[in-house]
């Protein structure tokens, strides 16, 4: 792999929100140069409007074209002409559309091998249907644009801590209809996917977490007995490391997610209220199986302080570095799986993690202590 610097696409999401300030924020670094050439996808008026009010010195270079951007510099590629008025911590459709047209610029760049990973400014997802723009938000437009069929699979990060969901954007009525046997088998060979490829690890260790609180191995609820244990079998015969599936109380309330590289959750709440407990501030949003690296911090448009010169670009600066690093790793791991030595020998399995994954009850650690 040559060494030639990354091109980050990013757009400006929401210009009424914090989108700017983050991205303005993050380039004050002058290391942030020296490891990728970014494409800002927005519009030299409302950034220099921006920079304006927050007194920072933007010192952005305007393009023509994706093909046009110089390393060294932070490029600013115009995305459309008309004004768009800039009233700070107001949502408005016209921003909601202008964070629109910078998205579907930066994709229609893409499909034309333009920029190397993609990096999103926050939205307004309460605010994007319009001009039958359809879709909840900016994840949903991506998948749609350049899955090729596939369903992308959302992965909240930070640090050691993976947590993927089943479903997302589902009502909570209709988890229970969405958790099939095809559905958690997919989801779970594109999450150990995403971690061999772009989290560069080798083996990952994936536990899933149980629907029905009720649930144990006596007795499984519907969908950890017709789905998910069926599902966690099913991987396990295809070589991947997947265990479960666990109570989440118990999980998270244990520590035992310390022991795994991704968790698997069956819907929004079970995976992200104990993320966010565990882990408040920094996170990034990675959007995996997808031929294109996405990634985002985990903040919204922060009306509140917007303009204020308030905003915290760490965890921007994170999914730039996380899209970055897994760019890198999916050509790492790539390169020699395109012409694989044969297998000379069958290896013999290692039942050793089951057991060691396989968290035994309460009461069956109670009772274990009284025969000592």
């Amino acid at each position: 792999m040559d060494n030639k610097k990354i091109r980050v696409a990013i757009t400006h999401g929401d210009t009424n929100g914090i989108g700017y300030e983050l991205i303005f924020k993050a380039f004050e670094e002058p290391e942030m140069l020296d490891m990728c050439t970014p494409i800002i996808y927005g519009s030299p008026k409302i950034a220099t409007y921006h920079a304006k009010a927050l007194s920072i010195n933007s010192n952005f270079t305007i393009i023509n074209s994706a093909d046009d951007a110089q390393d060294g510099k932070v490029n600013l590629l115009p995305v459309f002409d008309e004004e768009v008025k800039v009233e700070f911590g107001v949502p408005s459709q016209e921003t909601s559309r202008a964070a629109v047209k910078a998205l579907d610029r930066a994709i229609t760049d893409y499909k034309d091998g333009l920029f190397d990973v993609l990096v999103t400014c926050p939205i307004n997802k309460d605010n994007m249907h319009i001009d039958g723009f359809a879709f909840p938000n900016s994840d949903k437009f991506i998948e749609q644009c350049i899955s090729e069929g596939q369903k992308a699979l959302d992965v909240m990060v930070n640090g050691d801590l993976r947590v993927a969901l089943m479903t997302d954007e589902v009502a909570l009525k209709d988890v229970a209809s969405a958790i099939t046997l095809e559905a958690v088998t997919c989801r779970i060979r594109t999450f150990a996917e995403t971690l061999r490829r772009d989290f560069r690890i080798s083996s990952p260790r994936i536990a899933v977490l149980a629907l029905n609180p009720n649930h144990s191995a006596a007795h499984p609820g519907k969908e950890e007995a017709e789905a998910i244990i069926p599902a966690i079998k099913q991987a396990a015969e295809e070589d991947t490391c997947v265990f479960g599936p666990y109570r989440a109380d118990e999980f998270f309330g244990n520590g035992d997610f310390a022991a795994f590289d991704g968790i698997l959750a069956m819907y929004h709440d079970q995976g992200i209220a104990p993320f966010n407990a565990l882990l408040p501030q920094d996170s990034i949003h990675y959007l995996g199986g997808l031929p294109l690296v996405c990634a985002a911090s985990c903040q919204g448009t922060e009306y509140a302080i917007a303009g204020k010169g308030e905003a915290d670009a760490t965890a921007f600066r994170h999914a730039i570095w996380q899209a970055i690093d897994a760019f890198r790793d999916r050509i790492n791991y790539d390169e020699p799986m395109a012409h694989p030595l044969p297998k000379l020998y069958h290896e013999r399995k290692d039942e050793s993690e089951k057991v060691r994954f396989a968290i035994p009850k309460k009461r069956e650690a109670g009772a274990k202590e009284q025969h000592k």
